[in-house]
């Protein structure tokens, strides 16, 4: 699935030139916690969240730093504070910087995108103009909507268990040859020694959503490896 298959089409922006206060009024008639920030042509210049308005001074939170970071923080870094408090217009406050995707960006490279940068939103452009955006609440309705796996033939006990080995092995996170999976008409009981619990529960996941499981029975041993090896 790519950005165009999910994004929210009917996206509600502010111009450049709106007060601070229509931002915010606009944020919680709609229900939104961000706005992207577009010219006349509907150009994407910036964008403008509920982060960028809650130090303000006309609601004393402005940020009123000790003397001691006065002293160490530099004038550039001051002055951009100041005017994140007391700027009355959007383009005063909002990120110009807007990390963006195209229509056919893979979901997986949105879902980085959002994890990378600790945002919650990424607007969808087609060079510079806003055709949508990917919030994590639209990453989580495709998952809702996600179809299962379509059946495909049964593999044969023995072919299910190179199967897993095969994946377990390709992971970096596991130590295959610790583990050795018995399968029985589709049942793997999951015998051998994981180092950690978090390992154990990655293997349990790997086994139980390869295609032909039908049941998973874990007697792992966990074992941390001794200090020095």
């Amino acid at each position: 699935m790519n950005a165009s298959d999910v994004m929210t089409v009917r996206v509600v922006t502010i111009e450049p030139h709106a007060t601070v206060q229509d931002a915010a009024k606009l944020m919680l008639e709609r229900g939104i916690s961000a706005l992207p920030v577009v010219d006349k042509a509907g150009n994407l210049v910036g964008i403008i969240s509920e982060g960028d308005l809650i130090r303000r001074a006309e609601t004393g939170t402005e940020r009123k730093p000790s003397w001691w970071l006065t002293a160490i923080s530099g004038a550039d870094q001051l002055a951009y504070d100041f005017v994140k408090s007391h700027g009355t217009k959007v383009s005063d406050v909002m990120t110009p910087d807007v990390v963006v995707a195209k229509p056919d960006t893979p979901l997986n490279e949105v879902a980085r995108l959002l994890e990378k940068n600790r945002i919650k939103r990424v607007p969808v452009v087609e060079g510079d103009l806003i055709v949508g955006i990917v919030s994590r609440a639209n990453l989580l309705q495709a998952l809702a909507s996600a179809k299962p796996r379509p059946a495909s033939a049964q593999p044969s006990d023995s072919e299910l268990r190179d199967i897993i080995m095969d994946k377990l092995a390709a992971q970096p996170w596991s130590h295959p040859a610790l583990l050795n999976p018995i399968v029985t008409d589709g049942v793997v009981e999951l015998w051998g020694m994981v180092l950690n619990q978090t390992e154990h529960n990655a293997v349990r996941v790997l086994v139980e959503e390869t295609p032909g499981v039908r049941g998973v029975n874990s007697h792992l041993a966990v074992r941390p490896m001794p200090s020095g090896i």
